[in-house]
């Protein structure tokens, strides 16, 4: 377990006995790295990332009796950070994703094995490919986005997108069958 995390756990632990001091140190080492959670999906909206900030600190504070001792602290932490994005993000009227990259162990804390497999092997799969064009087909086919808007996220021409994804699907395709022969 990482140093960070047992600092965590720790603080966690003493604030859930009753120790307010640690409590209100977690929720402040808390803060940072929520903030640049926030503000990393939310990149047009600062005040937006300061609520949720907010937002989230609240519902950990509420919900700190869901805690469980052999949870991380982080990945408890940023479920519910999570929760709270795609909440915001359904009041706005937009898409609610997260990026794959990040905070991995959060977004598959509670996935069986078989989910565990599957998204081990579309990893790989997706990792033969350029990273401008592994996120597009992460977008447009594994988050539900439009080719427009996908496009638009990833720096490309609409026209551009749609033979980088096809071209993408054509690899992946290629990479998959070659590898059930």
């Amino acid at each position: 377990m990482a140093e960070r995390e047992v600092h965590l756990k720790r603080l966690m632990q003493a604030g859930l006995a009753g120790d307010a001091t640690a409590w209100r140190s977690l929720l402040t080492e808390l803060r940072d790295p929520l903030r640049a959670f926030f503000r990393r999906r939310l990149y047009d909206c600062e005040a937006d990332a300061e609520d949720l900030v907010q937002e989230t600190l609240i519902a950990i504070h509420a919900k700190r009796a869901t805690f469980q001792p052999d949870q991380s602290v982080g990945a408890w932490c940023f479920a519910i950070a999570r929760y709270k994005l795609i909440d915001h993000l359904r009041r706005q009227g937009r898409r609610a994703t997260v990026p794959l990259e990040d905070h991995q162990d959060v977004l598959w804390a509670s996935e069986t094995a078989e989910e565990g497999v599957a998204r081990r092997d579309l990893s790989r799969v997706l990792s033969i490919l350029p990273a401008r064009q592994r996120r597009l087909i992460e977008d447009v086919r594994l988050s539900g986005f439009s080719v427009a808007e996908a496009a638009g996220r990833n720096g490309f021409s609409e026209g551009a997108a749609k033979v980088s994804v096809h071209r993408a699907m054509k690899t992946l395709t290629a990479s998959v069958t070659a590898h059930e022969d």
